[in-house]
């Protein structure tokens, strides 16, 4: 067979890859919908997802044990996190609550040496819980601060260089260190914040069905979920700083 027809095969084979894990792209697009503001677009997610399916499916290499469903899950949520990135829509008060969170929760925790308890995080701020609760709703609708896979892309936590669609082979190393050590510290959650998270992302439920497991409000399950991961970007400081 010559070059030209090789070529030709293996761009069809591509376009039927591509084809048959379009339904893939819209999946996840619409699963990171339910924690985006009106303003972000499902279509230009699932723009971005394509191209990510693309990458995947011009780089994938099966020897390395992972299916190709998971290898493109990644790159498809690397490329639509990248897209977000590009446009950040979050206000600069988002970003502040978001860093005084994370302070509250680390400062709260070492003096205690246990789990920061809603109260206790609203105290350090010196605001009632109402208001903290509305900076949880704010946080989790006004940037991305969720793992887009139990293992790996996340915007909030992990380095940009793992979710970007710049991946580097050569950082496997770091990148298996690092995930290991992301299920280290989400078994060290209270039981309710890893079991949202487990949820969502492993069971993949949306906010108002995990609710309805838990016999609590869509609103609240989104505070969880919100807490769940500030309190984990609290404790893997060490790895994003």
């Amino acid at each position: 067979m010559n070059k030209a027809a090789v070529y030709s095969a293996h761009a069809d084979n591509r376009q039927a890859i591509i084809e048959q894990h379009t339904g893939l792209v819209k999946r996840i697009a619409h699963h990171m919908m339910a924690r985006l503001p009106a303003s972000v677009q499902v279509d230009d997610l699932i723009q971005s997802g394509m191209i990510g399916l693309l990458e995947a499916a011009r780089n994938f290499d099966g020897s390395k044990g992972a299916s190709f469903e998971t290898f493109a899950g990644i790159r498809i949520r690397g490329a639509m996190l990248d897209e977000i990135r590009r446009g950040d829509w979050a206000p600069r008060s988002v970003h502040r609550n978001h860093r005084r969170v994370l302070e509250a929760i680390r400062l709260v925790e070492n003096d205690t040496g246990r789990d920061a308890k809603d109260v206790e995080v609203a105290e350090r701020l010196e605001m009632s819980l109402d208001e903290y609760h509305a900076i949880l709703r704010d946080v989790n609708s006004g940037r991305i601060i969720g793992m887009e896979d139990l293992g790996v892309s996340e915007d909030a936590i992990i380095p940009e260089q793992v979710t970007g669609s710049h991946y580097e082979p050569q950082r496997d190393v770091e990148n298996d260190a690092f995930h290991r050590a992301l299920a280290d510290t989400i078994s060290t959650l209270p039981e309710r914040e890893a079991l949202v998270l487990s949820l969502y992302y492993d069971e993949e439920l949306n906010l108002k069905e995990i609710g309805e497991v838990l016999s609590v409000s869509e609103s609240r399950v989104s505070q969880i979920h919100s807490q769940a991961m500030l309190r984990l970007k609290s404790r893997m400081q060490n790895w994003v700083d």
